[in-house]
């Protein structure tokens, strides 16, 4: 029996997300400038299979074909003359919905590899009956024979995402290792060139290392780009290496991509709105980061690039809930008045307070490897600095992703289950050389000391501190919520007071020292590693609360009803105004996060075997079924699906009815160029 956790269970939740009401409320000229931002979208968002894995993209392929031939009500009778069984063909849907669902064969929150829930002679067989290989048994056959062995491969350094030995990623060659990625990064920072939009492959001539770095860009030959990157491209010595730069990564989708977002440029509201396009149209076909700094979609979040520099593709297009945004408004037009309140001196916060746009907004378009809750943009420091930011709150997706069953709630206390539930969703929403501080006046705050490091040059968040700056950033925003809604003003704005304020204040920091039990899952004992960044951040607070004594926060292991391993994990709401407490410095830094991380046996509570617990009784993540936009009679027509794993499959094998083949050649011949990267 394969480990539960490398599979996805048959009665995993599968949602539609539901968009049409924020549609229908759009113009004419609004809905067709969303169709054709969710095409951009959509094709981009295949760039992730390249991103994943190795075989990705030809699991996907071969699932697009046996899908277009036969829809999954009509595949069942051939799974049927196969021999599989009902339960066995329902796993083959989950498998399916899940590799679209997270855009490759690793789950997108926790990087752990999933493999299909039966044998693989069954789906092999599945295969060889399907309406598909009968029209081309040759194509079909070797579709299988290259990724049959990796679809269901579990060796240990397949098991999950991750750099050299540590596990797979098709950010780097296989034979890159860390110092490979700090070294390149070295490289990059001397050049003024980013990360996000690159990968990273190494060969070796005359015994010499040689490094190619390839920019996502529609363009495959040297074009001219305004701004710093246009010297990059070529070949550069660099200390006993030689750096190669060129563009061209993932070039049909990044032209599929132009070319949706050109038409879009015919229903753009506003001069600024065509701007915005231009700029995303120049970053995309030539390369340019510079350019890209000017938009908000394309390579995002480096959370699945192990060294934590390069973006996974995503794009997204979304209504603005004006209710909700409203009360968003209201929250940072008091920011100025909270942020005082925040445990760390003045010195630390930006330059200047450039308040952020924040905003509610219903989904209709969200591409790449999954849909989170809520997104904070862009990731740019120097943006950020100069002219703010958005914060993000996606209100149809937490609408499904919220909604608890109570008899899936582990490990709390029965009385506090009903609370959970019913507060759950409310307390969620809640380089120039010259120095910008005096350094003979700023103090480290925890020691009283001067400050003695501090970013240089070209350096960022993501470039300084690596391995760890994606989980370091998602705990300093997990700790300034759980700080902020202590504030009375702020749960004020949301409409709580009184006994329903205490109330989202506890299982706010309820439902976080709960995350960070559950958090144990995603932690690898073998390599001593975490798969996830918010996971990894809510472990770390909750090993700091409970370090925090006076019985804040409780955790014990017992039995479960069941007679198996199981914990409960307790609150004192009444301490918990009272015992909280609240640089560059990368060494510091790291070794207290660290630290805090480290999963043992060790000490009052044994982790390791907690994790042992917190799988045996772990809750698969959701999936979402999306929308699709579809030109008819000169009007945007959206076609919604039912949420189960059928759904999900049809909406995929819709989503490119047009080009459905020429995109699957382009996906295999990508795959097939670097194939020998990670023999």
């Amino acid at each position: 029996m394969v480990d539960s956790q490398y599979y996805l269970p048959n009665d995993i939740g599968i949602s539609a997300l539901d968009c049409r009401e924020a549609f229908r409320l759009l113009s004419p000229k609004e809905q067709m400038y969303a169709h054709y931002l969710s095409r951009a979208s959509w094709y981009g968002g295949l760039i992730v299979l390249i991103q994943t894995s190795p075989e990705s993209a030809n699991i996907y392929v071969l699932l697009q074909k046996m899908f277009r031939a036969q829809a999954p009500q009509q595949l069942e009778a051939a799974a049927t003359a196969a021999g599989l069984s009902a339960e066995e063909y329902q796993a083959f849907l989950v498998y399916a919905a899940g590799l679209y669902a997270n855009m490759g064969n690793y789950k997108s929150f926790g990087d752990t590899k999933f493999v299909p829930n039966l044998p693989k002679e069954k789906f092999k067989a599945l295969v060889w009956e399907s309406l598909a290989f009968k029209q081309n048994p040759s194509d079909m056959e070797a579709l299988w024979g290259s990724c049959c062995e990796p679809l269901y491969s579990l060796e240990d350094r397949q098991k999950q995402l991750g750099l050299g030995e540590k596990g797979i990623t098709a950010y780097f060659s296989g034979n890159c290792r860390l110092e490979d990625a700090e070294f390149a990064q070295k490289f990059l920072d001397s050049k003024n060139l980013s990360a996000y939009n690159t990968r990273l492959f190494k060969t070796e001539i005359d015994g010499k290392r040689c490094y190619e770095v390839r920019l996502a860009s529609a363009e495959k030959d040297n074009c001219a780009v305004e701004g710093k990157s246009e010297v990059c491209c070529g070949k550069h010595d660099f200390e006993d290496a030689v750096f190669l730069v060129k563009r061209g990564d993932y070039a049909f989708l990044m032209e599929k991509v132009c070319q949706n977002l050109e038409k879009a440029k015919a229903y753009a509201a506003n001069e600024n709105q065509k701007k915005m396009l231009e700029e995303y149209i120049r970053s995309f076909s030539c390369g340019s980061v510079d350019a890209h700094k000017e938009g908000y979609i394309g390579f995002i979040e480096s959370y699945r690039d192990p060294f934590g520099s390069r973006g996974e593709f995503e794009g997204f297009v979304a209504v603005v809930n004006k209710a909700m945004s409203a009360r968003f408004a209201e929250l940072v037009s008091s920011a100025e008045v909270l942020l005082p309140e925040l445990p760390w001196p003045p010195a630390f916060e930006k330059d200047r307070f450039l308040k952020p746009d924040f905003t509610s907004l219903d989904v209709l378009t969200f591409a790449g490897s999954g849909i989170p809750a809520g997104i904070n943009i862009p990731n740019y420091d120097d943006i950020r600095q100069t002219e703010g930011f958005k914060n993000v709150s996606l209100g149809n997706v937490l609408a499904v992703a919220y909604a608890t069953q109570k008899d899936k709630l582990t490990f709390l206390e029965e009385n506090d289950k009903d609370l959970y539930i019913k507060w759950k969703g409310p307390s969620f929403e809640d380089d120039k050389g010259k120095f910008n501080f005096d350094q003979a006046a700023v103090r480290n705050p925890e020691t009283g000391e001067l400050i003695s490091s501090w970013y240089k040059g070209s350096e960022t968040w993501d470039s300084k501190f690596s391995t760890i700056a994606s989980s370091y950033e998602e705990c300093r925003a997990e700790c300034v919520g759980l700080y902020l809604c202590l504030n009375k003003q702020v749960l004020s704005i949301f409409g709580h007071e009184g006994e329903d304020a205490e109330e989202v204040v506890y299982v706010n920091w309820l439902n976080m020292v709960r995350a960070g039990l559950l958090g144990l899952e995603f932690y690898t004992p073998e390599s001593k590693s975490w798969r996830q960044a918010h996971m990894q951040a809510r472990f770390v607070i909750l090993r700091v609360l409970l370090e925090a004594g006076e019985g804040l926060v409780g955790l014990k292991e017992c039995t479960g009803a069941d007679g198996r391993p199981d914990a409960v994990i307790t609150l004192d709401r009444s301490k918990i105004h009272t015992v909280h407490k609240s640089t560059a410095d990368v060494e510091g830094g790291r070794a207290l996060y660290e630290g805090y991380s480290a999963v043992t046996a060790d000490g009052p509570h044994n982790f390791l075997r907690l994790r042992e617990t917190v799988l045996l009784r772990k809750e698969a993540r959701k999936m979402f079924v999306q929308a699709n936009t579809y030109i008819k009679d000169d009007a945007v027509e959206l076609v919604e699906y039912e949420g189960s794993a059928a759904g999900l499959i049809q909406s995929f094998t819709e989503r490119f009815q047009d080009d459905a083949e020429e995109v699957e050649t382009q996906l295999l011949e990508m795959t097939c160029v670097d194939s020998s990267c990670w023999c």
